[in-house]
């Protein structure tokens, strides 16, 4: 395996790794707070499906993020009123919600466009175009760190860029301010939260609130910056796989980072070599496609080493009179 090859995988591996990175960051900030959410996947779909509609009608990627947005917060309000308004099963409530974007999208394609529950493909103005950081060009025959500036820090989508600035962000955000230190705490006792004169109910809004966001601009990447449009269960478990980086990283945002890296470095390797050759034996393409799965279950599994969620999570709060 020559560089040019180990650079574009890595490439490839960035450009995968984003959807699972903004989906995983969403579950923290939710989590964080005590409150789980399985539904990480069905707001991506619903948010996949609502950019792509918009960004073909209107011919507007940013119209199409916003409209990704505003699909996603839909159901994250669905869940905070199920789960933290009407204190109902947390766990049910995101299955429910999974359910509802896998039916809804491939009914309002089918109604809307009529092409079997997807989209037309977006043209050039409905997606969103690569971004060529500055002198990427003029650093390009550079012997080494030309090819990993032009070809794998360069040339990618505004939303890859966004993916990873909010990784620093959230740490500052959840370890360094009084909002982050006050959802933590939520998570952890909201008792004493409560106590404090701190409204435990706005604090989990505002956390399932922010994953609403996230998986909107993970579902809008999918349609309008990994693909040209939306098709039918295009999110593929991408908000599972989530769910396991983040038990994996422990609830932490750089540990997240390098988990999401791993899923998707196993896809793009997958995808580069559908049979891979080891010399001794050759590699099923049904086993590479389905690393990324295999890599889940181990980690579910509790292969990994044991993962402490916050204490209250999965646990609605009652406030004692």
């Amino acid at each position: 395996m020559d560089f040019a090859t180990i650079i574009q995988i890595l490439d490839s591996a960035v450009r995968l790794m984003t959807p699972l990175l903004l989906a995983c960051l969403a579950g923290l900030y939710s989590e964080r707070s005590g409150v789980f959410d399985i539904g990480l996947e069905g707001k991506m779909l619903m948010a996949a499906f609502t950019s792509a509609s918009v960004a073909f009608v209107t011919g507007s990627a940013w119209l199409g993020l916003l409209a990704g947005i505003a699909g996603s917060m839909a159901l994250s309000l669905i869940h905070g009123l199920a789960s933290i308004t009407f204190r109902g099963n947390q766990l049910i409530s995101g299955v429910a919600i999974n359910f509802l974007a896998s039916g809804m999208t491939v009914l309002l394609g089918i109604k809307i466009f009529g092409l079997g529950g997807r989209t037309p493909a977006l043209t050039d103005g409905g997606r969103f175009n690569e971004v060529t950081l500055p002198f990427a060009d003029a650093l390009r025959d550079v012997p080494f760190l030309g090819p990993i500036y032009s070809e794998l820090i360069s040339g990618h989508t505004i939303l890859v860029y966004v993916a990873f600035a909010l990784v620093p962000l959230t740490w500052w955000v959840l370890f360094r301010t009084r909002f982050g230190l006050r959802l933590r705490a939520v998570g952890e006792n909201p008792a004493s939260v409560d106590t404090a004169g701190v409204s435990v109910t706005r604090l989990r809004f505002a956390a399932i609130a922010l994953a609403g966001i996230l998986c909107g601009l993970a579902g809008a990447y999918l349609a309008t910056g990994l693909s040209a449009g939306f098709v039918k269960e295009m999110t593929a478990g991408r908000g599972f796989i989530a769910l396991a980086a983040l038990i994996f990283a422990k609830w932490r945002p750089w540990s997240a980072l390098f988990a999401t890296f791993l899923f998707g470095l196993l896809e793009a390797i997958a995808n580069r070599y559908p049979n891979l050759d080891l010399g001794i034996v050759t590699v099923p393409s049904m086993f590479m496609n389905a690393l990324p799965y295999i890599l889940t279950v181990i980690i579910l599994a509790g292969f990994v080493g044991r993962a402490i969620p916050p204490r209250a999570g999965g646990e609605p709060y009652v406030k004692e009179r």
